[in-house]
C-alpha cells in the first residue's frame, strides 16, 4: 500500500454524524472544540465560518471543508452577526428564521476513527483542508460533491447508506486532493508526499517497515546526502525520518495488540525489532506502559463502551 492508504486503513474512518444544517435570515452560532474530525459540504447558498482568531472564511455551494480535529468555530449568515453558543447534536439544525425556504443549507458532521491512533491523524495532516467549488469543478472531487448533493435531496431507498459511503470516499479524495493540488500547508504526511524525494522515502518505509532503516539508507532512497536529506525530511514531514519510522511501527503495533491475535514475538518481527524484548522497551519508552498493559487497558475500555445486549 501507499502511505496514505496505509494510514486511512489503520484509522478506519467512518461518518459518525452526517446531518443537514440550514439557516434563513440573520443568524450565528458558536461551537466548542471537539476531538473528532469534522466536515462541511455546502449544498446551497453561503455562510461564513471563523476558526479561533482567523479571518472569516466564506463557504458557498459546492465548497468542502475537512478538519482533522475540530477547533472552536462560529458559523453565521454574515460576519459580525452575534453568535449564540450551541452544543453539537446528531439531529438536523435550523438556524435563524424557522419558516420559509433556507438561504443556506449544508451537510455537516464528524468522522469517527480508531481512537488509539487518533493522534497520528493530527500529527500527520494539516489543520484544515478547504476545497472551493471552483477548484473541484469538472474533477472527480466535484462529481462526488454533485452525487452527494443529489442524494441529500432525493428519497431513494438506501439513502443513508449511500451518504455514509460517499462521505468516506470524500474524506480520502480530499486528502489526495491536498497532495495533488500542491497547496502550501504545514508540515505533515501530505506535505511530505508532495516532495518527490520524500515521497519515495515514505513509500519505502511503508512498503517494508521490517527493514532496519538507517538515515544513510533512506538518504540513498531519496538520492541525497545524509545531512541534506535529514533536514529536508524534517522540514516537510515535521519530524526526523527515524522518528517517523518509529511512530509508524508503534501505530501498527497498537492496532495488532488490540486484535489480540498475535504474540509479542510476531509483532516485533513484523515491524522490524530484533526481539519481543527490544519491541517492549521501545513501546514502553514511547507510550509509558508495556504492550501487555496497553492492550489490557484498551480492551477493558472497549468492554465498558460496548452497549449491553437486550
Amino acid at each position: 500500500m501507499d502511505p496514505l492508504s496505509d494510514i486511512v486503513t489503520l484509522l478506519r474512518p467512518r461518518a459518525a454524524i452526517a446531518k443537514p444544517v440550514s439557516g434563513r435570515g440573520q443568524w450565528g452560532v458558536r461551537y466548542k472544540p471537539h476531538d473528532a474530525p469534522g466536515f462541511t459540504v455546502v449544498l446551497a447558498g453561503h455562510a461564513w465560518v471563523t476558526f479561533g482568531d482567523r479571518e472569516p472564511l466564506r463557504i458557498a455551494e459546492g465548497d468542502f471543508v475537512l478538519l482533522p480535529t475540530t477547533p472552536a468555530f462560529s458559523l453565521c449568515s454574515e460576519p459580525g452577526v452575534p453568535c449564540l453558543p450551541v452544543e453539537p447534536r446528531a439531529e438536523a439544525a435550523r438556524h435563524g428564521d424557522q419558516e420559509g425556504e433556507p438561504d443556506f443549507s449544508a451537510l455537516g458532521g464528524s468522522f469517527s476513527i480508531e481512537s488509539v491512533n487518533a493522534p497520528l491523524l493530527v500529527a500527520l495532516l494539516p489543520d484544515a483542508i478547504y476545497i472551493p467549488a471552483s477548484a473541484g469543478q469538472g474533477t472527480r472531487f466535484g462529481r462526488l460533491i454533485d452525487l452527494l448533493s443529489e442524494e441529500c435531496i432525493a428519497h431513494y431507498p438506501g439513502k443513508e447508506l449511500i451518504i455514509q459511503r460517499l462521505l468516506e470516499t470524500l474524506l480520502v479524495e480530499a486528502l489526495r486532493w491536498d497532495i495533488l493540488a500542491n497547496n502550501a500547508v504545514s508540515t505533515g504526511l501530505l506535505n511530505g508526499l508532495r516532495d518527490p524525494a520524500m515521497a519515495r522515502v515514505l513509500r519505502a518505509i511503508h512498503k517494508d517497515v521490517r527493514t532496519r532503516w538507517t538515515v544513510a539508507d533512506l538518504a540513498g532512497v531519496a538520492g541525497m546526502s545524509r545531512s541534506g536529506f535529514a533536514a529536508r525530511f524534517n522540514e516537510c514531514v515535521g519530524c526526523a525520518p527515524i522518528e517517523y519510522l518509529a511512530r509508524w511501527r508503534i501505530a501498527i503495533a497498537k492496532q495488532a495488540l488490540l486484535t489480540g491475535t498475535k504474540s509479542l514475538d510476531r509483532i516485533a518481527d513484523e515491524i522490524g525489532y530484533e526481539s519481543a524484548s527490544a519491541f517492549s522497551t521501545a513501546f514502553s519508552k514511547k507510550l509509558g506502559c508495556s504492550p501487555g498493559r496497553f492492550a489490557k487497558m484498551h480492551l477493558v475500555h472497549a468492554d465498558f463502551d460496548t452497549p449491553a445486549s437486550t
